[in-house]
């Protein structure tokens, strides 16, 4: 085998400058680097070949903030808000997780990433207490054949305190540098004499990114974006995650420094982190990728990040619209962005100019979704549409990574699924075991509040016949 692959004679979404979208068109990959794309390519003698007909294929899709630590209790706080999550993580029970459990997490997070197309995942690892945690983490996400970069966080301490120990500087010169990417997490939470300056300082120092929690209701605010951008802080690497409760001067801030915005709309509609931002950030100019956030809530793909993200732009444009008394008539945000916000976006984010898009010399990061199987895999018709709203996880055929295989057919290759079914269970056993069953049960359901029903004034009564009616 010469190592090269061809996909042949599928609709190619290259989300490269020009836009282009070539149908029926082949994509070679040699040395793990795209290597031409073009119709009816000639290949290399024993090159594997993928028959894309009737798919469309595109860059590997790119998540720049995801708690993958999290991932083990997928589903518990499906009910929760966002109150009940920092009650439960930060105050509660996130402390209770050990290295092994942060372990169980990332992986299962990692592969729940590949497999749904996601070739490139920002851990946002705010559960790392101890650099023991750290290397749990790095470690998994070592062990899974995607691009993952570890966001190093701890909730459970103030930013300042983890990044000043001799412990992470050890962290940071033995695990960092290589294939695994690197950032600081952590946030502003505007406090006048700024905490949070040391932690800063400590990235600019190890030139790496800070990625943080902005605009989120009731934690991080606008006083926030205000002493990063005096203390001279906001940078073009910054990510600004949710950015969704801020004023139109903190918005200024960001797009003036060159940062961008990690929207995670799943989770900003349902945990109250404020509106979705895409439509205020579309209107500073302020770049923007998608995220998912954490599989304890919500879906662990970017398909829904981008339907749910054309969903609540598209509503808030009409919503504010109809309010004076118009018509939205020709929507302003288009299936085509978001798919470009979550792949070119997500790279340019990263700083990664590799990856992102289809071109020639790039890294072969490819998805190919094709689903013989299922009606709505026809008619092809809006490429960018059908992405955006008709496809999910189950119609990833083939996911490629650096050129290596890592889904086939529909399926992930060279994973053990049971042994890490069997990882993750001891995880869900012990912090089980940790809560008790009343905790247990009383955290994944929590209390409802009471609804009251407005008196209907319009209320039928019943109606009785008489003399005049012919009763």
């Amino acid at each position: 085998m010469s190592g090269s692959i061809v996909l042949r004679g599928g609709t190619v979404l290259t989300v490269d400058g020009a836009h282009r979208v070539l149908p029926g068109e082949d994509v070679l990959v040699t040395g793990g680097e795209i290597a031409a794309i073009g119709p009816a390519l000639d290949v290399p003698a024993g090159t594997e070949e993928i028959d894309a007909t009737g798919g469309i294929v595109l860059p590997g899709m790119i998540d720049t903030h995801r708690h993958l630590w999290q991932t083990a209790m997928r589903g518990y706080g499906a009910d929760w808000t966002l109150t009940q999550y920092f009650v439960w993580y930060y105050l509660e029970w996130g402390k209770v997780f050990r290295p092994e459990d942060i372990h169980a997490g990332n992986v299962l997070g990692a592969w729940e990433a590949l497999e749904a197309g996601v070739t490139t995942t920002v851990d946002w690892s705010h559960g790392l207490q101890t650099t023991q945690h750290a290397d749990a983490a790095a470690d998994a996400l070592e062990a899974v054949p995607g691009r993952f970069v570890l966001a190093y966080g701890n909730i459970q301490d103030a930013p300042a305190n983890w990044t000043g120990t001799p412990e992470f500087r050890d962290f940071v010169t033995r695990r960092t540098g290589g294939d695994l990417g690197f950032q600081l997490a952590f946030d502003v939470t505007g406090d006048p004499a700024f905490p949070e300056k040391p932690a800063f300082e400590v990235a600019r120092e190890l030139g790496v990114p800070v990625t943080t929690h902005a605009g989120v209701w009731g934690a991080t605010g606008d006083d926030g974006i205000r002493l990063m951008h005096e203390h001279g802080f906001m940078t073009p690497e910054t990510i600004y995650v949710h950015s969704a409760s801020l004023s139109a001067d903190s918005y200024h801030r960001i797009a003036a420094t060159g940062g961008s915005a990690s929207v995670s709309t799943e989770s900003e509609q349902s945990a109250g982190q404020g509106y979705p931002s895409t439509w205020a950030l579309r209107q500073y100019g302020i770049p923007v990728s998608l995220s998912m956030d954490t599989s304890v809530w919500w879906s662990g793909d970017l398909f829904s990040a981008m339907r749910t993200t054309l969903g609540a732009d598209r509503s808030r444009e009409h919503l504010e619209a109809q309010a004076k008394g118009e018509t939205v008539t020709h929507a302003a945000l288009r299936a085509e962005q978001v798919v470009e916000w979550a792949t070119r976006g997500g790279a340019a984010a990263l700083g990664r100019s590799d990856i992102g898009s289809l071109e020639v010399g790039k890294k072969a990061d490819v998805v190919l979704l094709k689903n013989d199987h299922s009606p709505v895999s026809f008619p092809l018709l809006n490429p960018y549409g059908h992405v955006a709203f008709q496809a999910q996880r189950g119609d990833v055929h083939t996911v490629l990574v650096g050129g290596r295989v890592v889904k086939r057919d529909g399926r992930l290759v060279d994973v053990d699924l049971p042994a890490v079914r069997r990882e993750v269970e001891s995880t869900v056993e012990y912090l089980r075991a940790q809560l008790g069953e009343e905790a247990w049960a009383k955290g994944m359901n929590p209390d409802i509040p009471e609804t009251k029903i407005l008196d209907n004034p319009y209320t039928y009564t019943t109606y009785h016949s008489d003399t005049t009616h012919g009763g």
